[in-house]
């Protein structure tokens, strides 16, 4: 069984598109149902959400440094990642599907990653 990295690319401000504590609170409980669901099948490694008002990108050449981690612009966010295990890569992306992001918020993305083994 292969590790897989999902990305969750979201809103920056996501509190501001649910609207309230307990429209929160609902999305945070999918979250939990989701992850609880690939925790069950043996499918979570790990997971973590990321802060959204820090980040910074380190550029190659003259190594400038920018603020991030932003994807086209500062609307969006690297919210956070998931490592599962998954026997294949269509596994993994029908996993990612049930990602509560994808119906939350219309501009979500969950990218999809194989996780390289590397070999000494």
């Amino acid at each position: 069984m292969k590790e897989y990295m999902f990305l969750f690319h979201g809103p920056r401000e996501p509190m501001s598109i649910l609207k309230s504590p307990e429209k929160m609170q609902a999305h945070m409980q999918k979250w939990a149902a989701w992850m609880g669901d690939l925790g069950q099948k043996g499918k979570l490694v790990s997971a973590q959400p990321l802060e959204a008002a820090s980040g910074k990108q380190i550029h190659s050449g003259k190594q400038a440094i920018t603020d991030g981690p932003f994807m086209e612009g500062k609307d969006l966010i690297v919210g956070g990642y998931l490592i599962c295990k998954a026997e294949s890569y269509d596994e993994a992306v029908s996993l990612a599907k049930g990602c509560p992001i994808l119906s939350e918020f219309d501009n979500a993305v969950v990218e999809v990653r194989v996780v390289q083994e590397m070999k000494p």
